[in-house]
């Protein structure tokens, strides 16, 4: 079975450096347990940060990182990814577009990992659906972390 993992996260992180060397040691359990296939939304620090997949595959050669995207019509850099996708948006008002999207992410995926520190805006949000829909979330920082 591939698994798939998404990410949540606030467009700022101020623990950038802890938070990267977390996802080094987060990540290859993750697919040594058979995550293979990783959404990024591709905005803000913490994005950049999910980037991180694409340092796993070096040692993991069969995961893929995959771009989704919220728009159709506007110019993205996704030299970072090996793929692009567009769930279906195509009737959704531009303003709920990134919403919508991160649904769907959050609807497709098995595991979400998330740094959301506070409960305000579109990640903190996303995170409240992920739990809804009951997927299994890695969090940063961790309890031990923030004490």
């Amino acid at each position: 079975m591939r698994v798939i993992v998404t990410f949540c996260g606030h467009s700022k992180i101020y623990q950038t450096g802890d938070f990267s060397k977390w996802l080094d040691i987060i990540l290859p359990s993750l697919i040594e347990g058979g995550a293979a296939t990783f959404y990024l939304g591709g905005y803000g620090d913490f994005d950049s940060l999910a980037a991180a997949v694409r340092r796993q595959k070096a040692v993991y050669p069969h995961i893929t990182a995959i771009l989704v995207l919220a728009y159709l019509n506007r110019e993205t850099d996704a030299s970072r990814y090996d793929d692009t996708t567009y769930p279906p948006l195509e009737n959704v008002p531009p303003r709920y577009a990134i919403v919508r999207r991160n649904e769907w992410m959050v609807r497709e995926s098995d595991v979400v990992i998330s740094s959301v520190t506070h409960g305000l805006g579109g990640a903190a949000k996303t995170l409240d659906y992920a739990r809804r829909k009951q997927k299994i979330i890695f969090q940063f920082p961790t309890q031990a972390q923030k004490e």
